[in-house]
């Protein structure tokens, strides 16, 4: 199996809504790290799993969109606990819609939200 791996840095606003959330209920901000893997166990004619520009190119727009964003008011978490679990398959999500190839099987997507914090999200293709 092959694997490329694009990863980035932004901050990122949200808090909380579960009951009891205690400090993290109220709005704060985190520096996310997110670590975007592609595997598949395919080359195409050039030696690529997946051209790297072109998995830069959505991994970069998909940080834009939620660069200095308040996640609670963003629509695809409404009703959404705005979670590192939940923003780690929103993002697994879209970078498996946004990648033109049929050589890919899986994307995972891991959240930093601190040094020794992180959740993960894996999705077939």
């Amino acid at each position: 199996m092959y694997a490329v791996t694009v990863t980035r840095d932004f901050v990122a606003q949200h808090w909380l809504t579960v009951p009891d959330p205690g400090p993290e209920g109220d709005l704060h901000s985190h520096h996310l790290t997110v670590e975007v893997q592609v595997e598949g166990g395919q080359l195409g004619e050039y030696g690529y799993l997946v051209d790297i520009d072109d998995l830069k190119t959505v991994v970069d727009g998909l940080v834009d969109r939620y660069r200095d964003a308040t996640l609670n008011d963003l629509p695809e978490f409404e009703g959404r606990n705005p979670s590192v679990e939940h923003f780690s398959r929103l993002f697994a999500e879209r970078v498996a819609d946004g990648i033109e190839t049929d050589r890919l099987d899986a994307v995972e997507v891991t959240t930093w939200e601190a040094d020794a914090a992180a959740a993960s999200y894996a999705t077939t293709v």
